[in-house]
Formats: C-alpha cells, sequence, structure tokens
C-alpha cells in the first residue's frame, strides 16, 4: 500500500508537507516561546531554544546566553532550561550536583515550585492565546452578516428570470417575513417552510422603495466549501459548483440533496454539476459515515459527501468590533476544546469509530486541504490546530505538560516532588502511552475509510 496515496491534491506531495510543516511550526514555535518567556520572566534560565530535533542548521546566542537553533527535522521543539537532562526537562543529576547554589534558582529544578507550575503551564496556555487573537482576526476581517439581510453580490447559478439586485434589503420571501439575523432557529424555519422552486417571490427594499423582485432558492445546492477528507474533496467539484440533478432526478435546494445523501445508506450517488462557466458533468460519488458533534456534546452518525452550503447570494457585511469578535474567539476555542474532549471520551466508551483520531498523514491532508481553499481556511486551521494541541499538552500523562502539572500538584500537596527513580518508571511510562498513540492514528491514516 502506497502511503503517498493518502495525501491530496494540493499542487503536488511538496506543498502539502510544505502547509503541514508551517502549520506545525508556527503552533510550535509559540508552544515553546510560552515556556521561554514565562520561564524567563520567572527566574529560570534557557539554555537552548529549538525549532525543530536533529542536526543543527543555524543558531546563535543571545545577550541572555540562551541559543537559539533551527534544526533539520522540522516536526517538533523544545526548550532546555538549566539542569535538564534532555528536551523532556527530566534532571540531569549530574550537572545538578556541580551547580552553585546561587545558580540553583535558575534550574527547573531548583526554582521555586509556582515558578515550575507556570512555566510549563504557560506552552499550553500561549496554544490558546494564539487560537484567541487569530479567530478574533478573522472574524474582525470576515464581519458579521449585515442584520437586515441585505445583497451583497449575487452568485452565479443557472436559474433565469432573476431580478433581484445587489443591495436589495430583503423584507420577505413567498409571503414570508425575514426574521432577524440573530434569531438562527428563526432563519432555520425560513428555509424549511420556503417552497422547493428555483425562483421564488421576493418583497425587497430598493433605494427606500418597497418592490417585488424574484429571486433564486435562499439556499441552492451550492458547493460554498469541501471539507478535508471527504468524498467530495477526493471527487472533481469545486467551490462554486452547483448539483442540479441527483440519480437524474433536478433539485433546486439544499435541503433536498441533504435528504438523498442522508438516506443513500452510503450507496454510489450520480450527481450532475454545473460550473459557473457554463461547464455540465457528472460526478460518481459515495457518502461516507461521519460522526458529527452535537449540541448536547454528544455525537449523530450520518452519511455526508462534505460540501459545505450557503446563501444564494453573498450577504452584505458589517464591521465586526474587537470585543465581540474576541469574544466570540473564546466561544469558539471553547467548543473546539468541549468537542474534542467529547469526541475522545465517546472513542474511548465505542460509541464513535476510533477513526476519527487522525494522526500525522490526516493532519498533512487537512493542512494541504485548507491551504488549497485559500490564506484565511489555512490561517483558521492553524488556529483550530493549536487549540488542540493546546489540548493535547495538558493531559495528565508524564513526558506531556499535563504529566509535569501533575507532578507539581502532588509536591504542593505532600510537601516534597516525587523521587528521581519514580520520575524516571513515570516518564517511561509516559512516552511508551504517547508513542503507541502516535502509532495507533498513524495506523488510522492508512487503514481507515
Amino acid at each position: 500500500m502506497d502511503i503517498l496515496t493518502f495525501l491530496p491534491q494540493f499542487g503536488n506531495i511538496f506543498m502539502t508537507l510544505l502547509a503541514f510543516v508551517v502549520a506545525l511550526s508556527v503552533i510550535v514555535a509559540v508552544h515553546e516561546y510560552g515556556h521561554y518567556i514565562v520561564g524567563r520572566w520567572s527566574g529560570i534560565k534557557a539554555e537552548v531554544f529549538s525549532l525543530g530535533f536533529g542536526p543543527v542548521l543555524f543558531s546563535r546566542v543571545d545577550r541572555h546566553g540562551t541559543r537559539w537553533q533551527l534544526a533539520a527535522l522540522p516536526f517538533g521543539g523544545f526548550v532546555k532550561f538549566l539542569g535538564d537532562a534532555d528536551a523532556a526537562s527530566g534532571k540531569d543529576v549530574a550537572a545538578m550536583a556541580e551547580i552553585s547554589p546561587e545558580r540553583l534558582r535558575q534550574t527547573m529544578h531548583g526554582a521555586p515550585l509556582w515558578a515550575r507550575a507556570a512555566t510549563v503551564a504557560a506552552g499550553p496556555v500561549f496554544n490558546f492565546i494564539l487560537s484567541i487573537l487569530v479567530f478574533s482576526a478573522v472574524m474582525m476581517t470576515q464581519g458579521k452578516t449585515a442584520d437586515p439581510l441585505s445583497v451583497g453580490a449575487l452568485k452565479p447559478l443557472p436559474v433565469e428570470g432573476i431580478t433581484l439586485e445587489p443591495g436589495d434589503r430583503i423584507l420577505a420571501i413567498e409571503g414570508i417575513t425575514m426574521p432577524g439575523m440573530d434569531e438562527d432557529e428563526g432563519f432555520d424555519d425560513l428555509i424549511d417552510e420556503l417552497p422547493v422552486r428555483a425562483l421564488l417571490d421576493y418583497e425587497v427594499e430598493r433605494e427606500g422603495r418597497r418592490l417585488a423582485a424574484k429571486g433564486p432558492q435562499l439556499m441552492p445546492p451550492l458547493i460554498s466549501g469541501l471539507a478535508p477528507q471527504s468524498a467530495a474533496y477526493a471527487s472533481a467539484m469545486q467551490p462554486g459548483d452547483v448539483i442540479t440533478a441527483i440519480n437524474g432526478a433536478p433539485v433546486v435546494a439544499f435541503s433536498e440533496l441533504k435528504d438523498v445523501v442522508e438516506s443513500s445508506n452510503g450507496a454510489e450517488l450520480s450527481l450532475t454539476l454545473w460550473r459557473p462557466d457554463g461547464e455540465a458533468f457528472d460526478v460518481a460519488i459515495s457518502p461516507r459515515r461521519v460522526d458529527e458533534p452535537q449540541p448536547d456534546g454528544g455525537f449523530k452518525t450520518e452519511w455526508r459527501i462534505g460540501i459545505a452550503g450557503g446563501l444564494a447570494f453573498e450577504p452584505a457585511k458589517e464591521t465586526l468590533g474587537p470585543v465581540e469578535a474576541l469574544g466570540n474567539a473564546v466561544v469558539q476555542t471553547g467548543q473546539i476544546v468541549q468537542s474534542s474532549v467529547s469526541g475522545l471520551y465517546h472513542m474511548v466508551t465505542g460509541a464513535i469509530s476510533s477513526c476519527n483520531m487522525s494522526g500525522p498523514i490526516g493532519i498533512a491532508q487537512v493542512s494541504g486541504a485548507m491551504a488549497s481553499q485559500g490564506a484565511e481556511s489555512f490561517i483558521w486551521f492553524i488556529a483550530v490546530l493549536s487549540t488542540a494541541v493546546g489540548l493535547l499538552n495538558l493531559f495528565p500523562v508524564p513526558v506531556l505538560d499535563g504529566g509535569h502539572l501533575v507532578f507539581y500538584a502532588y509536591e504542593a500537596m505532600t510537601g516534597r516532588p516525587p523521587s528521581d527513580r519514580a520520575l524516571r518508571v513515570l516518564m517511561t511510562i509516559g512516552l511508551t502511552v504517547v508513542l503507541s498513540l502516535m502509532v495507533f492514528a498513524l495506523f488510522n491514516d492508512i487503514f481507515c475509510p
């Protein structure tokens, strides 16, 4: 079996790997910088800050005596503090025995408990901060849909007779009053109530006048995005394509497509697509089972082909303020943490497939896929991955930051740290667990459908 066949067609394999390395390097650099800067503020001396492992390609020593280096294998990084034996902050017993009492305070192992705990916790915390800042910036750049809903620009659709124009404020569709954009349930109800026709009757406000206009189905079977590692992404589909028929039967609303896919039980579907340049062609595609997180914290298994829908037009936008964007970004980060923990719990209990856990090949696939959909999608993915890395490092497993924090909690409660022998045994166990999970995730990348 050729592992390379699992990599997506993002230009070529090199570009896919480049996207993966860039994403991982940014996240690791921020994580390790959190350890470094908080350690320095806490009086702990960093001897080496390394981005990557293996042979050193470049290095320099700053005025604080820290060697900053770039290594050949760009799949991680570390900060080595004074008195550390390795990148995992194991104690160098021989070196510690020779350190003078004056310098002992500058070591990770001789610093006060609060300083060690703050330094270790800073890595995951900086990952969360990165996510929140990136989410905020993207949300401010995108803006939010103006309320009331107005037409920004019409999207290309294979529908004739549209008289809706950019700038129109939507008052009603088919006699149904347009709800406010902050009324999520009201908007969903409107879409459900609309007749399944390609052309609908709109009531709009245009230049201060109330007018009747003809407009497209509000949610047509238009592809606005493709999910990485999905059946649609592996096909010839592209954002902007419109699905005009399924198995020869015409479709004009996204809900029709959704119903057919969900009831397919994985059977192959023949989709007829229309492309904005006027080209029409057929695509054969088989829906895949997907475990989707639910608002209550559980999961629901559905059949999906991996496309995102959208409105028939680009809605007019309004500026999102920094405070609102920051609040939304915190909520977004919290939702990622919640769904990740819930997903892991449901995998352990067998409620959902363990194939939901991806390894390096799967992450590379998603990195390339998101980069291929534009800089904004790629940057958003970096923020999502940063949250996942921060959460992973907080798990109470020796060799991870969470494991060290457990040791410090033990020390705080008992007044003494675990013995060096106990630490060595626990670190070995932790390393075995982490490597086993990595192998399991890699197995999933290769063998899961």
